[in-house]
């Protein structure tokens, strides 16, 4: 008689997103020290993880950072066209001074 040594689909589910979340717990930095605060609102407290992190860890740089930071707060700060408008300018920013492009 053969043996099903095959994993139950829901268990191969619950095991998969443990590994997935223990992986991710290794790759993010513990937010500490002056990541723990944030000055003028919560409007970041709720991200999977903070535009000032994925900014840092990726060396983004003041446009790029700007661009990341707009996106992520637009539905939450009560700006949202005005910060896709930012977002904007800093892409056309971005085209201009680094590719010498007029947009």
């Amino acid at each position: 008689m053969p043996v099903n040594i095959r994993e139950p689909f829901d268990k191969y589910v619950a095991r998969r997103m443990k590994e997935e979340d223990e992986l991710i717990n290794e790759k993010v930095p513990k937010v500490s020290g002056a990541r723990e605060k944030q000055i003028g609102g919560d409007h970041y407290k709720d991200s999977g993880i903070q535009p000032v992190d994925y900014i840092y860890q990726n060396n983004l740089d003041f446009f790029e950072g700007n661009i990341i930071k707009y996106t992520t707060r637009h539905r939450k700060k009560g700006e949202g066209s005005a910060d896709i408008r930012k977002v904007i300018h800093y892409a056309e920013l971005i085209l201009e001074l680094v590719y010498d492009e007029k947009p």
